[in-house]
């Protein structure tokens, strides 16, 4: 699977983890360079709270397109130190 955005591959893995509809990618296969943390946080009832990074692609900036649950509730667990995306973010086999 492939994460893409702005014509740029964000993230690559035949190891994603679909919850809810979202693949979510091992953190080590996404491209790091790209991604910047945000102050921004939601609240998921079973898997807690959830921190989003933005990308920078192209010039072009993503704004918290991606998101991760850095201490996941136990239900969740099999999620951490994964990532996911919305926001243009097209994911592709």
């Amino acid at each position: 699977m492939k994460a893409i955005w702005n014509d740029t591959v964000l993230a690559e893995s035949d190891q994603t983890i679909v919850v809810e509809g979202n693949h979510y990618f091992p953190y080590d296969t996404i491209k790091k360079e790209l991604f910047k943390k945000s102050d921004t946080n939601t609240m998921c009832g079973w898997k807690g709270l959830a921190s989003y990074f933005s990308v920078v692609a192209d010039g072009k900036i993503n704004k918290d397109c991606a998101w991760y649950y850095p201490e996941p509730t136990e239900a969740a667990m099999n999620i951490k130190n994964y990532v996911a995306f919305w926001k243009g973010v097209k994911i592709v086999s």
